[in-house]
């Protein structure tokens, strides 16, 4: 239900609202629709295209119900993953894929075949996956908004959220609230505008807004994800890259280990090139490389390298919390957060139950996407059926509602300042107590700032949120880092390179003005 407002506004009311429209999102709207519950999906793009997932290719951890092949994958993984990990939430998350990535084969998707005929479904095309999750949402009773991002939670005066507001960008910036049962946030991850590809849409929206009704995070300290790209170009397909030799600026061939990254990233914090040619890749399999991820080679081919036979510049992106594992804290088996009310789905909420220390890469992440997307729906729908609220109140404030006047920096200067403390290697990757205290030392600073000064309107508005997402993304992380004093998986400490098995469990985080963390035993 909606009613018209003067200048545009658009005032509506929901059951479900789901604010993002990845895979994430679309799944959690399809499955809130499908409880019975009137949903709104609000995205900051357009569904379909914005996000990750829309330009490539995705791996899916999907396989078939066979006992002894999927306990030897979540064995496989738990050793990998620090020893953070959840069985029963793996073993829910590979049930969940496999039926849901069946359902999408109902629904017409067209996966190829292979020479038997029978149908490889562990990957994705994300254009065709995201028209049909769009199709499928529609068909749904789904109302979609795109181009509406969310600038803020909706508070009810018993602390549930209660729905959310933002600004249309199309329609000259004018304002919508959707007032609504429960909020399933689907926001994605934070790569700090990196230009990574498909990832600047992700600023920390999400994490921001919760943590002002009070949410509480998980795993921020493992947030360190780099990834390899073409040194002209934006692509971070890490799969391509397992067919890789790399070699330095004097044409020898370097040691890296398998799909380890620490030797090529030393180089590169040190100014030194490094080279990458993919001439480990079967002659038979590149053809359908190309297939799979043409983005990838877009900008080779117009370089005019062949990068099967020619060595090529690499650099290291920041992927952030989309490719790490650090996001909201899910408390239960439909991803609630520690609001009543508010539901965590895909990278923004914690992925550490299935990927613990190290990044869930393409596979997992698609997989817990899907899974996650569809148990938040379901959940919030459920949650919804108490009933809307009748009164709910605007919560956001850093970028929004200021304490004191307007003040310099504005907002590009302030994700300027964020991302001289986050993305250069030699602050994020290879870390330090010493590194970690003098960049929480800015950020703080920073973070004083934006509560107290910055404010926008229109798409300054987003900007300025955007900017102290991104502000409040990193404390975070770097406060879970410094409580983290040991190396395990993705988070590397060069002053204490060893793991300390006191540490083997999660660390809460969360707080604005004062940021906190506190231990979580892992799940036996």
């Amino acid at each position: 239900m909606s009613r018209p407002s003067p200048g545009g506004a658009l005032v509506a009311e929901a059951d479900v609202l789901v604010i993002g429209g990845g895979p994430a999102g679309a799944w959690a709207a399809v499955a809130a629709a499908e409880a019975g519950a009137e949903v709104v999906l609000a995205d900051k793009g357009y569904c379909g295209t914005s996000g990750s997932a829309a330009s490539g290719g995705n791996n899916l951890w999907y396989l078939p119900p066979d006992p002894a092949r999927r306990e030897a994958a979540i064995a496989a993984r738990e050793t990998l993953a620090g020893h953070l990990t959840d069985r029963r939430w793996m073993a829910r998350v590979l049930d969940e894929t496999y039926r849901q990535v069946n359902r999408l084969a109902d629904w017409g998707y067209p996966f190829p075949e292979d020479e038997d005929g029978v149908e490889r479904r562990g990957s994705l095309q994300g254009p065709e996956y995201m028209r049909r999750m769009r199709r499928r949402a529609h068909r749904s009773g789904v109302r979609i908004l795109d181009h509406h991002p969310a600038l803020e939670l909706l508070v009810t005066p018993e602390g549930a959220a209660g729905g959310a507001a933002g600004i249309r960008r199309q329609l000259g910036c004018a304002p919508w609230e959707v007032r609504a049962g429960a909020v399933v946030l689907a926001t994605g991850g934070c790569a700090f505008l990196s230009g990574a590809f498909g990832l600047n849409v992700d600023t920390g929206d999400g994490h921001l807004m919760a943590a002002e009704l009070g949410a509480e995070l998980s795993g921020m300290e493992f947030s360190n994800a780099y990834a390899l790209s073409p040194a002209y170009g934006s692509h971070t397909k890490g799969l391509m890259m397992q067919f890789a030799t790399y070699y330095d600026e004097d044409g020898r061939a370097l040691e890296v280990g398998g799909m380890a990254r620490r030797p090529i990233a030393r180089l590169l914090a040190d100014g030194r090139p490094v080279h990458a040619r993919l001439d480990q890749a079967p002659p038979e399999l590149r053809a359908a490389m190309r297939q799979a991820q043409p983005n990838y080679f877009l900008p080779l081919d117009k370089a005019g390298i062949d990068p099967f036979t020619q060595a090529y510049p690499v650099r290291m992106v920041l992927e952030g919390t989309v490719r790490g594992t650090g996001g909201l804290r899910v408390t239960g088996e439909g991803c609630a957060t520690t609001v009543p009310g508010l539901f965590a789905a895909g990278d923004v909420a914690t992925r550490e139950l299935i990927t613990g220390a190290v990044s869930g890469g393409g596979s997992h992440n698609g997989a817990w996407a899907i899974s996650s997307g569809t148990w938040a729906g379901a959940a919030a729908a459920a949650h919804a059926a108490r009933g809307r609220p009748t009164s709910a109140a605007p919560a956001g404030g850093a970028g929004l509602r200021p304490s004191g006047p307007p003040g310099a920096p504005d907002a590009a200067e302030v994700v300027a300042a964020v991302q001289q403390e986050v993305l250069p290697l030699e602050r994020n990757y290879f870390r330090t107590a010493e590194g970690l205290r003098r960049s929480l030392d800015t950020l703080d600073g920073l973070w004083r700032h934006v509560a107290t000064h910055l404010s926008g309107e229109g798409r300054d508005a987003l900007r300025a949120r955007q900017a102290a997402a991104m502000v409040a993304h990193a404390r975070w992380m770097y406060r879970a880092a410094l409580a983290r004093a040991e190396s395990r998986g993705m988070h590397q400490r060069e002053d204490l390179p060893a793991p300390d098995p006191r540490l083997t469990h999660r660390i809460r985080a969360g707080g604005l003005d004062e940021v906190w963390t506190a231990p979580e035993e892992a799940a036996a």
